[in-house]
Protein backbone atom coordinates (compact mmCIF):
# COMPACT_ATOMS: atom_id res chain seq x y z
CA UNK A 1 0.00 0.00 0.00
CA UNK A 2 0.84 3.39 -0.60
CA UNK A 3 0.34 4.96 3.03
CA UNK A 4 0.79 8.66 3.86
CA UNK A 5 1.72 9.65 7.55
CA UNK A 6 0.66 12.93 8.69
CA UNK A 7 2.51 14.40 11.88
CA UNK A 8 2.63 17.95 11.88
CA UNK A 9 4.58 18.88 14.59
CA UNK A 10 6.13 15.38 15.80
CA UNK A 11 8.61 14.84 13.35
CA UNK A 12 10.26 10.65 13.69
CA UNK A 13 13.87 12.66 13.74
CA UNK A 14 13.30 15.05 16.34
CA UNK A 15 15.22 14.12 19.06
CA UNK A 16 13.08 12.73 22.23
CA UNK A 17 12.71 14.50 26.02
CA UNK A 18 11.91 17.81 24.74
CA UNK A 19 8.71 19.97 25.18
CA UNK A 20 7.25 18.59 22.31
CA UNK A 21 8.84 15.76 21.82
CA UNK A 22 7.79 12.11 22.89
CA UNK A 23 5.63 9.39 22.47
CA UNK A 24 4.22 10.89 19.75
CA UNK A 25 7.17 10.64 17.47
CA UNK A 26 7.98 7.35 18.41
CA UNK A 27 5.12 5.94 17.35
CA UNK A 28 5.68 7.36 13.79
CA UNK A 29 8.89 6.72 13.73
CA UNK A 30 8.44 2.67 14.81
CA UNK A 31 5.45 2.56 13.03
CA UNK A 32 6.56 3.80 9.57
CA UNK A 33 9.51 1.83 9.81
CA UNK A 34 7.94 -1.75 11.10
CA UNK A 35 5.41 -0.86 7.67
CA UNK A 36 8.06 0.19 5.03
CA UNK A 37 10.14 -2.83 6.23
CA UNK A 38 6.52 -5.15 6.07
CA UNK A 39 7.09 -3.73 1.84
CA UNK A 40 4.45 -0.67 2.20
CA UNK A 41 5.66 3.09 0.63
CA UNK A 42 5.31 5.28 3.06
CA UNK A 43 5.97 8.76 3.65
CA UNK A 44 5.96 10.86 6.71
CA UNK A 45 4.80 14.43 6.31
CA UNK A 46 6.16 16.78 8.92
CA UNK A 47 6.39 20.29 9.37
CA UNK A 48 9.38 22.24 8.52
CA UNK A 49 11.02 23.53 11.26
CA UNK A 50 14.78 24.16 10.10
CA UNK A 51 15.80 25.83 7.46
CA UNK A 52 18.80 23.62 6.60
CA UNK A 53 16.97 20.24 6.48
CA UNK A 54 16.37 18.02 3.76
CA UNK A 55 12.85 18.32 1.72
CA UNK A 56 13.22 14.59 2.63
CA UNK A 57 14.98 12.14 4.60
CA UNK A 58 15.07 8.14 4.46
CA UNK A 59 13.72 6.34 7.71
CA UNK A 60 15.19 2.79 8.51
CA UNK A 61 13.19 0.52 6.57
CA UNK A 62 12.64 2.72 3.77
CA UNK A 63 10.34 5.01 5.11
CA UNK A 64 10.96 8.58 3.82
CA UNK A 65 10.34 11.81 6.15
CA UNK A 66 9.00 14.88 3.75
CA UNK A 67 9.66 18.38 5.08
CA UNK A 68 6.11 20.41 4.91
CA UNK A 69 6.77 24.39 4.64
CA UNK A 70 4.23 25.67 6.66
CA UNK A 71 4.67 28.66 8.87
CA UNK A 72 7.83 29.74 9.24
CA UNK A 73 10.76 27.05 9.02
CA UNK A 74 11.87 27.27 12.59
CA UNK A 75 10.80 26.19 16.13
CA UNK A 76 7.42 26.94 16.71
CA UNK A 77 5.61 25.40 19.76
CA UNK A 78 2.56 23.35 19.26
CA UNK A 79 -0.18 25.00 20.56
CA UNK A 80 0.80 27.93 18.28
CA UNK A 81 0.78 26.17 15.33
CA UNK A 82 -2.95 25.95 14.49
CA UNK A 83 -2.69 28.87 12.07
CA UNK A 84 -0.35 27.57 9.40
CA UNK A 85 -2.95 24.12 9.18
CA UNK A 86 -4.24 25.35 6.30
CA UNK A 87 -1.23 25.72 3.93
CA UNK A 88 0.20 22.52 5.93
CA UNK A 89 -3.10 20.92 4.14
CA UNK A 90 -2.93 23.10 0.34
CA UNK A 91 0.35 21.15 0.62
CA UNK A 92 -0.54 17.88 0.99
CA UNK A 93 -3.85 18.36 -1.37
CA UNK A 94 -1.09 19.42 -4.43
CA UNK A 95 1.37 16.26 -3.51
CA UNK A 96 -1.49 14.12 -3.00
CA UNK A 97 -3.09 15.41 -6.86
CA UNK A 98 0.16 13.63 -8.45
CA UNK A 99 0.78 10.74 -6.07
CA UNK A 100 -2.36 9.92 -4.50
CA UNK A 101 -1.71 7.39 -1.26
CA UNK A 102 -4.12 4.86 -0.42
CA UNK A 103 -4.93 5.43 3.44
CA UNK A 104 -3.86 8.32 5.52
CA UNK A 105 -2.59 8.36 9.12
CA UNK A 106 -3.40 11.79 10.80
CA UNK A 107 -1.78 11.97 14.11
CA UNK A 108 -2.81 14.40 16.21
CA UNK A 109 -5.55 16.80 16.38
CA UNK A 110 -4.10 19.16 13.63
CA UNK A 111 -2.63 16.60 11.55
CA UNK A 112 -6.32 15.74 11.05
CA UNK A 113 -6.84 19.07 10.31
CA UNK A 114 -4.51 19.34 7.75
CA UNK A 115 -5.06 15.91 6.46
CA UNK A 116 -8.48 16.44 5.42
CA UNK A 117 -8.03 19.33 3.61
CA UNK A 118 -5.19 17.08 1.46
CA UNK A 119 -7.67 13.92 1.17
CA UNK A 120 -10.84 15.18 0.84
CA UNK A 121 -10.89 16.34 -2.84
CA UNK A 122 -9.61 12.87 -3.83
CA UNK A 123 -11.39 10.80 -1.99
CA UNK A 124 -8.50 9.29 -0.18
CA UNK A 125 -9.77 7.32 3.48
CA UNK A 126 -8.19 9.20 6.46
CA UNK A 127 -7.40 7.30 9.85
CA UNK A 128 -7.20 9.20 12.65
CA UNK A 129 -5.24 8.97 16.24
CA UNK A 130 -5.42 11.72 18.52
CA UNK A 131 -2.52 10.72 20.33
CA UNK A 132 -4.54 13.35 23.23
CA UNK A 133 -7.58 14.63 23.64
CA UNK A 134 -8.59 18.20 24.70
CA UNK A 135 -11.26 17.86 26.43
CA UNK A 136 -8.62 15.54 28.57
CA UNK A 137 -6.46 18.19 28.91
CA UNK A 138 -8.68 21.16 29.11
CA UNK A 139 -10.27 18.77 31.99
CA UNK A 140 -6.88 18.79 34.18
CA UNK A 141 -5.44 21.95 33.24
CA UNK A 142 -7.99 24.00 33.00
CA UNK A 143 -6.96 27.73 32.89
CA UNK A 144 -3.10 26.62 32.16
CA UNK A 145 -4.06 24.86 28.64
CA UNK A 146 -2.37 26.40 25.98
CA UNK A 147 -4.52 24.32 23.44
CA UNK A 148 -6.28 27.11 20.68
CA UNK A 149 -10.04 27.39 21.66
CA UNK A 150 -11.16 26.07 18.56
CA UNK A 151 -9.40 22.35 19.13
CA UNK A 152 -12.18 20.51 20.82
CA UNK A 153 -14.67 21.43 18.39
CA UNK A 154 -12.59 20.66 15.46
CA UNK A 155 -11.65 16.75 17.72
CA UNK A 156 -15.24 16.48 17.17
CA UNK A 157 -15.83 16.87 13.34
CA UNK A 158 -12.39 14.88 12.64
CA UNK A 159 -13.63 12.30 14.74
CA UNK A 160 -17.21 12.07 12.98
CA UNK A 161 -15.82 12.74 9.63
CA UNK A 162 -12.60 10.47 9.43
CA UNK A 163 -12.74 6.77 8.53
CA UNK A 164 -11.74 5.06 11.45
CA UNK A 165 -10.28 6.81 14.36
CA UNK A 166 -7.66 4.34 16.00
CA UNK A 167 -7.28 4.56 19.77
CA UNK A 168 -4.41 3.74 21.60
CA UNK A 169 -6.49 2.27 24.67
CA UNK A 170 -9.81 1.19 26.26
CA UNK A 171 -9.89 4.88 27.61
CA UNK A 172 -10.15 6.93 24.75
CA UNK A 173 -13.09 4.77 23.69
CA UNK A 174 -15.18 6.00 26.27
CA UNK A 175 -13.73 9.90 25.68
CA UNK A 176 -14.32 9.41 22.30
CA UNK A 177 -17.85 8.88 22.79
CA UNK A 178 -18.56 11.79 24.80
CA UNK A 179 -17.40 13.66 21.81
CA UNK A 180 -20.27 12.35 20.03
CA UNK A 181 -18.16 9.37 18.05
CA UNK A 182 -19.20 6.10 17.91
CA UNK A 183 -17.46 3.11 19.47
CA UNK A 184 -18.79 1.31 16.04
CA UNK A 185 -15.88 3.52 14.53
CA UNK A 186 -13.31 3.41 16.68
CA UNK A 187 -10.62 0.83 16.65
CA UNK A 188 -8.15 0.25 19.55
CA UNK A 189 -4.36 -0.45 18.88
CA UNK A 190 -1.68 0.25 21.54
CA UNK A 191 1.47 1.76 20.58
CA UNK A 192 4.43 -0.39 21.03
CA UNK A 193 8.36 -0.62 22.20
CA UNK A 194 11.58 -1.61 20.66
CA UNK A 195 12.17 -5.30 22.79
CA UNK A 196 15.12 -5.39 21.05
CA UNK A 197 16.26 -2.43 22.17
CA UNK A 198 14.83 -2.39 25.59
CA UNK A 199 15.26 -5.81 27.22
CA UNK A 200 16.86 -7.22 30.08
CA UNK A 201 20.54 -8.00 30.41
CA UNK A 202 23.19 -6.01 29.89
CA UNK A 203 24.49 -4.07 26.40
CA UNK A 204 28.69 -3.77 25.74
CA UNK A 205 28.85 -0.25 24.22
CA UNK A 206 26.63 1.96 26.00
CA UNK A 207 27.11 4.06 28.93
CA UNK A 208 27.25 3.16 32.67
CA UNK A 209 23.91 4.32 34.73
CA UNK A 210 24.59 7.07 37.29
CA UNK A 211 26.23 5.61 40.38
CA UNK A 212 24.04 4.52 42.55
CA UNK A 213 24.07 6.93 46.02
CA UNK A 214 21.20 5.06 47.67
CA UNK A 215 20.48 1.66 48.83
CA UNK A 216 17.41 1.82 46.46
CA UNK A 217 16.83 4.04 42.98
CA UNK A 218 13.74 5.04 41.78
CA UNK A 219 13.46 6.38 38.18
CA UNK A 220 10.92 9.02 36.11
CA UNK A 221 11.06 9.78 32.88
CA UNK A 222 9.65 11.31 30.05
CA UNK A 223 9.23 14.72 28.84
CA UNK A 224 9.81 17.44 31.31
CA UNK A 225 6.45 19.01 31.61
CA UNK A 226 4.31 19.61 34.96
CA UNK A 227 1.43 17.06 33.72
CA UNK A 228 4.15 14.19 33.97
CA UNK A 229 3.71 14.56 38.32
CA UNK A 230 7.18 14.69 38.41
CA UNK A 231 6.43 16.57 41.71
CA UNK A 232 4.24 13.73 43.20
CA UNK A 233 7.40 11.80 42.96
CA UNK A 234 9.41 14.21 44.69
CA UNK A 235 6.85 14.08 47.60
CA UNK A 236 6.22 10.44 48.04
CA UNK A 237 10.60 10.47 48.70
CA UNK A 238 9.76 12.04 51.87
CA UNK A 239 8.32 9.24 52.49
CA UNK A 240 10.72 6.44 51.23
CA UNK A 241 13.94 6.02 53.42
CA UNK A 242 17.14 4.92 51.63
CA UNK A 243 16.01 6.13 48.36
CA UNK A 244 17.52 8.17 45.64
CA UNK A 245 14.69 9.48 42.58
CA UNK A 246 16.29 9.84 39.02
CA UNK A 247 14.29 12.17 36.65
CA UNK A 248 15.02 11.59 33.16
CA UNK A 249 13.98 13.96 30.22
CA UNK A 250 13.70 17.52 29.22
CA UNK A 251 17.25 19.76 27.42
CA UNK A 252 20.34 18.55 27.65
CA UNK A 253 22.29 18.68 31.15
CA UNK A 254 24.12 21.99 31.10
CA UNK A 255 20.93 24.02 30.14
CA UNK A 256 18.67 22.57 32.83
CA UNK A 257 19.18 25.56 35.00
CA UNK A 258 17.13 27.69 32.48
CA UNK A 259 14.17 25.55 32.41
CA UNK A 260 11.61 26.43 34.14
CA UNK A 261 10.27 22.81 35.00
CA UNK A 262 13.31 21.66 36.20
CA UNK A 263 13.67 24.70 38.86
CA UNK A 264 10.54 24.15 39.78
CA UNK A 265 10.77 20.56 40.44
CA UNK A 266 14.21 21.60 42.60
CA UNK A 267 12.56 24.16 44.43
CA UNK A 268 10.18 21.11 45.59
CA UNK A 269 12.68 19.18 45.98
CA UNK A 270 14.36 21.41 48.60
CA UNK A 271 11.14 22.71 50.60
CA UNK A 272 10.70 19.09 51.35
CA UNK A 273 14.19 17.60 52.76
CA UNK A 274 15.25 15.31 49.69
CA UNK A 275 17.39 17.92 47.27
CA UNK A 276 20.31 15.37 48.33
CA UNK A 277 18.36 12.28 46.70
CA UNK A 278 17.00 13.75 43.99
CA UNK A 279 18.79 14.32 40.71
CA UNK A 280 17.64 15.64 37.58
CA UNK A 281 19.54 14.19 34.64
CA UNK A 282 18.79 15.88 31.69
CA UNK A 283 17.86 14.61 27.99
CA UNK A 284 19.25 11.32 27.47
CA UNK A 285 21.14 9.68 25.15
CA UNK A 286 18.07 6.68 23.51
CA UNK A 287 21.21 4.42 23.26
CA UNK A 288 21.35 4.98 27.24
CA UNK A 289 17.87 4.57 28.55
CA UNK A 290 17.76 1.02 28.86
CA UNK A 291 20.36 0.57 30.85
CA UNK A 292 18.82 3.58 33.25
CA UNK A 293 16.06 1.57 33.37
CA UNK A 294 17.49 -1.57 34.83
CA UNK A 295 19.64 0.02 37.11
CA UNK A 296 16.16 1.50 38.82
CA UNK A 297 14.61 -1.04 41.26
CA UNK A 298 11.02 0.21 40.37
CA UNK A 299 10.04 2.94 37.48
CA UNK A 300 7.74 5.59 38.32
CA UNK A 301 4.82 7.15 36.07
CA UNK A 302 2.91 8.92 37.89
CA UNK A 303 1.31 11.56 35.56
CA UNK A 304 -2.13 13.74 36.61
CA UNK A 305 -3.31 12.03 32.83
CA UNK A 306 -1.73 9.57 29.82
CA UNK A 307 -2.99 9.16 26.86
CA UNK A 308 -0.99 6.30 26.78
CA UNK A 309 2.40 6.24 28.15
CA UNK A 310 5.18 4.84 26.70
CA UNK A 311 7.33 4.12 29.53
CA UNK A 312 5.63 1.91 31.88
CA UNK A 313 6.17 0.00 28.41
CA UNK A 314 9.73 0.31 28.25
CA UNK A 315 10.21 -0.59 32.10
CA UNK A 316 8.11 -3.83 31.57
CA UNK A 317 10.39 -4.35 28.64
CA UNK A 318 13.48 -4.19 30.62
CA UNK A 319 11.71 -6.66 33.33
CA UNK A 320 11.64 -4.03 35.70
CA UNK A 321 8.27 -3.55 37.37
CA UNK A 322 6.28 -0.07 37.54
CA UNK A 323 4.21 2.10 39.84
CA UNK A 324 1.90 4.23 37.71
CA UNK A 325 -0.75 6.36 38.30
CA UNK A 326 -4.75 5.03 37.39
CA UNK A 327 -5.02 7.04 34.71
CA UNK A 328 -5.20 6.30 30.86
CA UNK A 329 -2.94 4.00 29.25
CA UNK A 330 -2.17 2.65 32.41
CA UNK A 331 -4.83 1.21 33.36
CA UNK A 332 -4.20 -0.90 30.30
CA UNK A 333 -0.54 -1.58 29.89
CA UNK A 334 -0.24 -2.06 33.88
CA UNK A 335 -1.23 -4.81 35.48
CA UNK A 336 -1.57 -4.29 38.69
CA UNK A 337 -0.82 -6.74 41.32
CA UNK A 338 0.93 -8.53 37.82
CA UNK A 339 3.42 -6.15 36.38
CA UNK A 340 3.55 -3.17 38.81
CA UNK A 341 0.82 -1.47 40.74
CA UNK A 342 -1.34 1.08 40.21
CA UNK A 343 -2.16 4.15 42.63
CA UNK A 344 -4.21 7.56 41.95
CA UNK A 345 -3.47 10.30 40.56
CA UNK A 346 -2.40 12.80 42.95
CA UNK A 347 -1.42 11.49 45.99
CA UNK A 348 2.01 10.78 47.50
CA UNK A 349 1.11 9.13 50.14
CA UNK A 350 -0.46 6.01 47.92
CA UNK A 351 2.54 6.37 45.51
CA UNK A 352 4.96 6.06 48.76
CA UNK A 353 3.15 2.83 50.11
CA UNK A 354 3.47 1.06 46.64
CA UNK A 355 6.79 1.97 46.66
CA UNK A 356 7.65 0.68 49.97
CA UNK A 357 5.83 -2.28 49.60
CA UNK A 358 7.62 -3.06 46.62
CA UNK A 359 11.14 -2.48 47.98
CA UNK A 360 11.23 -4.44 50.80
CA UNK A 361 10.09 -7.66 48.77
CA UNK A 362 12.63 -8.58 46.48
CA UNK A 363 10.73 -11.75 45.06
CA UNK A 364 7.88 -9.87 44.20
CA UNK A 365 9.76 -7.54 42.48
CA UNK A 366 11.72 -10.05 40.29
CA UNK A 367 8.11 -11.72 39.86
CA UNK A 368 6.37 -8.10 38.45
CA UNK A 369 9.81 -7.62 36.22
CA UNK A 370 9.61 -11.40 34.87
CA UNK A 371 5.67 -10.66 34.19
CA UNK A 372 6.04 -7.39 32.84
CA UNK A 373 8.38 -8.36 30.04
CA UNK A 374 6.45 -11.73 28.66
CA UNK A 375 3.03 -8.63 28.66
CA UNK A 376 5.04 -6.74 26.68
CA UNK A 377 5.95 -9.59 24.23
CA UNK A 378 2.38 -10.66 23.84
CA UNK A 379 0.79 -7.61 23.79
CA UNK A 380 3.00 -4.47 22.81
CA UNK A 381 5.48 -5.55 20.34
CA UNK A 382 5.89 -2.97 16.74
CA UNK A 383 5.24 -5.79 14.95
CA UNK A 384 1.96 -6.91 16.92
CA UNK A 385 0.94 -3.15 16.61
CA UNK A 386 1.82 -2.97 13.13
CA UNK A 387 -0.49 -5.82 12.35
CA UNK A 388 -3.30 -4.19 13.90
CA UNK A 389 -2.81 -0.48 12.04
CA UNK A 390 -2.50 -2.52 8.84
CA UNK A 391 -5.60 -4.52 9.41
CA UNK A 392 -7.75 -1.28 9.47
CA UNK A 393 -5.95 0.19 6.45
CA UNK A 394 -6.80 -2.19 4.56
CA UNK A 395 -10.85 -2.13 6.19
CA UNK A 396 -11.16 1.56 5.26
CA UNK A 397 -9.13 1.27 1.55
CA UNK A 398 -11.74 -1.18 0.36
CA UNK A 399 -14.39 1.09 -1.78
CA UNK A 400 -12.01 3.71 -1.77
CA UNK A 401 -9.56 2.58 -4.54
CA UNK A 402 -9.60 3.91 -7.73
CA UNK A 403 -10.51 1.31 -10.91
CA UNK A 404 -7.66 0.23 -13.03
CA UNK A 405 -7.46 1.78 -16.11
CA UNK A 406 -7.96 -0.42 -19.04
CA UNK A 407 -5.06 -0.53 -21.50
Amino acid sequence: MRIAMVSEHASPLAALGGVDAGGQNVYVARLSEELARRGHDVTVYTRRDGTRLPDRVGLPGGAVVEHVPAGPPEAVPKDDLFPHMPAFGAYLARVWERERPEVVHAHFWMSGMAARIGARPRGIPVVQTFHALGTVKRRHQGHEDTSPAERVGIERQIGRGCDRVLATCTDEVLELADLGVSPRRVSVVPCGVDVGHFRPGVDPGTAPAPVRRQRHRLLSCGRLVRRKGYDQAIEALTRIPDTELLIAGGPAPGLLDADPEAERLQRIAQRAGVADRVRLLGAVDPADMPALMRSADLVLGTPTYEPFGIVPLEAMACAVPVVATDVGGHRDTVSDGGTGRLVPPGDPGAIAAAVRDLLAEDGTRSRYGTAGRARVLARYTWHRVADGVEQVYRQVAVGHARPKEVA
